[in-house]
């Protein structure tokens, strides 16, 4: 009757814990069917069309050229920073296979020989054969596997994000070094023409028709735009150097471009619904990858708390002659053991804790994430309208720029105007112009940063073999 007692209270005991730690509560707050997305852009002109949709590719499929294709593929193998993220997950890789093995037995061999003399001399010869394992009755091993299991899939979204970040960077690398090129050559062209005013002037000057202040200005804007051109010639460079970098080679300043201008790309990018971006974005999904694995870490710290059973059996022989040691007899061992934890100091308890604020934590940097995405794609929506207006207004401006430096010159010469009345039109013109060139390059910078924002990759313009 007592060992009835005994085996029914074991048994309520087990049944409790079994109940205890299978009722872990996740500490996750937010649903992902119900995530806090808006419906629809602030801006209701947008085209709705999925963000991986032909439309895109047909804008991406323009600023291909045959030696960008080449770099981008060059940089897909040779950038030390993706190379470190692919690293990074093959050892994430590695540690899936080293959780899952905790779920399996374990089989060691072992054999040993020794040889001792206390006056008699003797030897002994032991061969064994030991097997572990321990019972996931609480799925305690099974959380610690998921965990990983999803460290593995964050490091995953990872690397693709830096994959298209990179494919990105060097696009916009190349044609800012084409922009660069724009912005020397217009530098030379405006020092070649102020050079000619200046042969003008002193020659006027040496008739006795300009005064020397107006010699001085000449000189004065003629050593001012050839520092100009040296400055620019730096930042060329710098930038050539920038682009050779991300494809993992020599910054030589060496890189030539296939092209001189930058494409005008006037399809609209195709941005989808909000809602599509969380699904797109692998930024995204490595956050919330990184959220689910915090949660599984507290399922791990919270089961940590109950006892552990596990079985060790083993069978071997041992034999004074190594030759007569498989002939011998076998023995063997069965020893199953259940430890609990007693008493830690509330040392389980404080990881729980900690685990669970963890969560609580990596929840609000995935909602950061999330809000800091929409206020990116927003920004550039509205970036993306105001920057066409102003690359055509400036278009304008340096047209009648242009004009203005023509005609303030040829009333110079007619003693018209002052001198400074045509410093003023050369720097008006220069600035307009100059700014055309850079207004281009920003509405592709603004339009790819929106592309990667919304999850848009690059399949389109890769070949199929480059992964």
């Amino acid at each position: 009757m007592l060992f009835q007692k005994k085996s029914y209270l074991s048994f309520i005991l087990a049944s409790s814990f079994i109940v205890a730690g299978c009722t872990t509560n996740s500490a996750i707050e937010i649903k992902m069917d119900s995530l806090p997305t808006p419906e629809n852009w602030s801006d209701k002109n947008v085209l709705t069309e999925k963000v991986n949709s032909e439309n895109n590719g047909q804008w991406l499929v323009k600023l291909m050229t045959p030696e960008l294709q080449r770099n981008i593929e060059l940089a897909l193998i040779n950038n030390r920073s993706l190379k470190q993220q692919r690293l990074a997950v093959e050892i994430a890789e590695q540690n899936v296979i080293v959780s899952g093995a905790t779920l399996w037995p374990s089989l060691d061999l072992n054999l040993s020989t020794s040889k001792r003399d206390y006056g008699v001399s003797t030897t002994s010869n032991d061969l064994s054969l030991s097997l572990k394992y321990e019972f996931d009755i609480w799925g305690k091993l099974s959380a610690s596997e998921r965990q990983i299991n999803l460290n593995y899939a964050a490091l995953l979204a990872q690397y693709e994000q830096q994959k298209r970040e990179l494919i990105s960077d060097v696009i916009l690398g190349w044609y800012q070094v084409i922009e660069q090129n724009q912005q020397l050559t217009l530098a030379k062209e405006s020092l070649k023409s102020i050079e000619q005013n200046l042969a003008i002037i002193e020659a006027g000057y040496n008739s006795g028709l300009n005064t020397s202040l107006d010699v001085y200005l000449a000189r004065n804007d003629v050593a001012s735009e050839r520092s100009t051109v040296a400055t620019q010639k730096t930042r060329l460079q710098s930038n050539i150097r920038d682009l050779e970098l991300l494809l993992g080679q020599y910054p030589s300043a060496a890189l030539q471009t296939d092209v001189s201008d930058i494409p005008e790309l006037s399809q609209a990018v195709a941005v989808g619904i909000p809602s599509e971006i969380v699904a797109n974005n692998p930024e995204l999904q490595y956050m919330w990858n990184l959220l689910l694995a915090k949660d599984a870490g507290l399922a791990y710290a919270h089961k940590q708390r109950f006892p552990s059973l596990s079985l060790t059996a083993s069978a071997g022989t041992s034999s004074t002659e190594l030759s007569d040691l498989l002939s011998s007899d076998l023995g063997w061992s069965l020893v199953g053991s259940l430890t609990a934890p007693i008493f830690n100091a509330g040392r389980l308890a404080a990881n729980e804790e900690s685990a669970r604020l963890s969560t609580k934590q990596a929840e609000q940097a995935y909602l950061e994430t999330l809000y800091t995405a929409f206020s990116t794609i927003e920004n550039s929506l509205t970036e993306t309208d105001n920057l066409k207006l102003s690359y055509q207004a400036n278009i304008d401006a340096a047209e009648n720029a242009q004009l203005a430096e023509e005609v303030s010159f040829e009333q110079y010469l007619k003693g018209l105007v002052s001198y400074t009345t045509v410093l003023d039109a050369q720097n008006r013109a220069f600035t307009a112009q100059s700014s055309v060139i850079q207004l281009k390059y920003e509405m592709l910078n603004i339009r790819l940063q929106l592309f990667i924002a919304l999850g848009g990759d690059f399949s389109s313009i890769l070949p199929k073999d480059v992964k």
